[in-house]
């Protein structure tokens, strides 16, 4: 980053915070906002965020894309609690300034496999956090994209993408069949841990879990974007380095397992992906690449480079070809 933009950055970060303290006034926490959370060797990780108001509304079958606009615009207008007290048992965060948490519970007081919920408390509200823990049996993770590659979104044009996005809502979003399809062969009926990594906002967590449960994709952990302003950058960090930095973390998470990773050639997927194979040999077993948007000269290079790394690449219009092979490898290996 540059000077004169590292500069900028700060001080719009500062502004921020300096209107924040100057106009926040004292809020009771109303909601708990709980996301999925997930397992490492050590931790059990619960995420979340804290409210002074839910922004969820009922979608109604058929209603108007104003109505939808309205619905998806409220999605931001979250009234955030910062400073707050959460606990899960012994263990404590405090919540940031746009009301996040992270808590590390100890992984070995939790002798489980599979979906556990754990309360989580803020001042005298309570809310149920999921957390998935992965079988031993897991024979690999699968960590998939989202926009364009599981449902239809344009990402890769930012006018189709903002239209998709606002005239929508979860009962419209059209979910690939295929993607569907594939997911289910992968996840084998939660043998194996699913993750999905998106550059949409974390207020969209709980659209995209809605939309997920009506479409038959998996219940899965999801790493979203925080937008806000930070001394460092102007909007916290990249699509490239979002994805890359979830990749790590998972990798991190599972060291003895390897990992499928999907995608799309619409948002530079093929060079994420290809700077995660390098920088974590003979961890990925396969990625799997819909083409959106085209397959330029540029994602052609990142895909022959990740073959050349030895890792194979699936890539088309449809996930048939990946359906098919995986299909064949479970129909052939026994559960244990």
């Amino acid at each position: 980053m540059s000077s004169w933009k590292l500069r900028l950055a700060r001080v719009a970060a500062r502004a921020e915070y300096a209107v924040e303290r100057l106009f926040r006034q004292p809020r009771a926490v109303r909601v708990i906002e709980p996301y999925v959370g997930y397992a490492t060797p050590d931790h059990l990780i619960l995420r979340g965020r804290v409210l002074a108001a839910s922004t969820a509304q009922m979608t109604r079958d058929g209603q108007s894309r104003l109505r939808n606009a309205r619905q998806m615009l409220r999605l931001f207008a979250t009234q955030e609690v910062a400073d707050v007290t959460v606990s899960a048992g012994d263990v404590t965060a405090l919540s940031d300034a746009e009301g996040y948490f992270t808590l590390l519970l100890p992984r070995d007081a939790y002798d489980a496999t599979g979906w556990i919920t754990i309360p989580v408390s803020a001042q005298d509200v309570v809310a149920d956090c999921p957390v998935m823990i992965p079988s031993a049996a897991a024979e690999y993770a699968v960590v998939s994209d989202v926009d364009d590659t599981m449902m239809q979104t344009g990402a890769f044009s930012l006018w189709r993408n903002l239209w998709t996005s606002l005239t929508g809502n979860a009962m419209t979003r059209h979910v690939f069949p295929d993607a569907i399809r594939l997911m289910a062969v992968l996840g084998d009926g939660g043998r194996n841990p699913v993750y999905f990594v998106s550059s949409s906002p974390w207020n969209f967590h709980g659209f995209l879990s809605d939309v997920f449960a009506r479409n038959n994709l998996p219940a899965a952990p999801m790493f979203l974007r925080d937008y806000g302003i930070s001394e460092t950058q102007l909007i916290t960090g990249t699509h490239g380095d979002h994805k890359g930095s979830a990749i790590d973390r998972l990798m991190a998470a599972h060291p003895d397992l390897d990992f499928v990773l999907i995608g799309d050639t619409g948002q530079h997927d093929p060079a994420v992906y290809e700077a995660a194979v390098a920088r974590h040999p003979n961890r990925v077993r396969q990625v799997i690449l819909r083409t959106a948007g085209g397959l330029d000269a540029s994602d052609q290079r990142h895909i022959d480079a990740i073959r050349t790394a030895g890792v194979a690449v699936s890539v088309g219009e449809s996930y048939d070809a990946a359906i098919a092979l995986f299909g064949t490898e479970r129909a052939a290996t026994p559960v244990l």
